[in-house]
């Protein structure tokens, strides 16, 4: 059964399309990651599932639910925003508890939920800290545990961890991640960090102009992109012409074909699929423009017919090619990705 399904889900700030016929469906206890850039939807999505904004069109269910009437206060979903809106004025324990107080938990009660989302999110004993004492990743913690003190059927999460430096953040993907899993709840989080997508999610998302391009793992979304736009924003690729006659910069690939009925199309490839050859040994040919060394990998750029690709490599064995050589490039049918244009 879906935990959540959007059907046709269109929102209209006056002429302005802000998203355009969102359709989805989450499984129970799913990791979603909204992922686009700026300005594609996302957020405005997440906030029609937390009954935030208003759909101007479509369907919104939990289940068989139709909870698109229903107000957000109603919808037992728990939120953390970008911001993270703890209250300075409280401690830690007051923070956490605050959702259960408001409905009328008892105060037994609340200290012992208190506690056991304390031990959830390792900071036992942190009870009475202010939160002007945490650092960003505890904070980030805490706001955690309070969106989860009343059990939410739905976890939503709007780039929560845009604001931690980037070690903290990698710590925080995996903690989260980990938190989820044990935890079984279904969670949505918007960002726009396509590391971030790749490290936490079942499912990824992929968002531009107000529409939903593609829905599926992580790996699918990696390997077999669905438009030219999902495997140039996820990740690095190369995108070369593909004629009509199958030929890629006038050559033609064995095991390449253009989509049918297709007039032209595009040949994505991952630069760890580039292999570079001795220039007699390529499907195609090209100069070494560029080598970059960074540490973990090594980039080779190389112009080829007006195109510039580029190969990642190991660096055990270090750059096999130097500015300026002339080499061949040798693309596997089965790394390639062919994409309507």
């Amino acid at each position: 059964m879906s935990a959540l399904q959007l059907r046709g889900v269109t929102k209209r700030f006056g002429d302005f399309l802000a998203v355009d016929g969102a359709s989805l469906e989450v499984p129970n206890g799913t990791f979603v990651c909204m992922l686009g850039p700026s300005g594609c939807g996302k957020t405005t999505l997440l906030r029609m599932i937390a009954g935030l904004e208003a759909p101007s069109e479509g369907t919104i269910l939990i289940g068989d639910e139709d909870i698109t009437p229903i107000p957000t206060h109603k919808r037992d979903f728990g939120m953390v925003f970008q911001s993270l809106a703890l209250f300075p004025h409280l401690n830690v324990g007051d923070n956490i508890a605050y959702p259960l107080r408001i409905r009328g938990v008892d105060k037994t009660a609340r200290h012992q939920r208190v506690e056991e989302l304390l031990a959830l999110i390792d900071l036992p004993g942190y009870a009475g800290r202010a939160i002007s004492q945490l650092s960003g990743g505890q904070r980030q913690r805490v706001a955690i545990a309070r969106a989860l003190a009343l059990s939410p059927r739905l976890f939503l999460l709007d780039e929560p961890l845009s604001a931690l430096d980037a070690k903290l953040r990698e710590v925080m993907q995996v903690e989260l991640r980990q938190l989820q899993q044990q935890l079984g709840i279904t969670t949505i989080v918007v960002t726009h960090d396509q590391r971030e997508a790749m490290t936490m999610a079942d499912l990824v998302v992929v968002m531009a102009d107000g529409r939903i391009r593609q829905a599926a793992p992580p790996v699918e979304i990696y390997r077999r992109p669905a438009d030219s736009f999902v495997a140039g924003f996820i990740g690095s690729t190369n995108l070369l012409p593909l004629d009509s006659d199958s030929r890629v910069l006038g050559r033609r690939i064995p095991g390449i074909a253009p989509p049918s009925a297709s007039t032209g199309a595009q040949l994505s490839i991952r630069p760890e699929d580039v292999r570079l050859v001795p220039p007699e040994e390529g499907i195609l040919a090209g100069t070494v423009t560029f080598v970059r060394d960074l540490g973990s990998t090594i980039e080779t750029f190389v112009e080829a017919g007006g195109h510039t690709l580029i190969a990642v490599t190991a660096p055990h064995r270090g750059a096999a090619f130097a500015v300026g050589d002339a080499v061949g490039i040798d693309l596997s049918p089965e790394s390639c990705v062919v994409l309507k244009s």
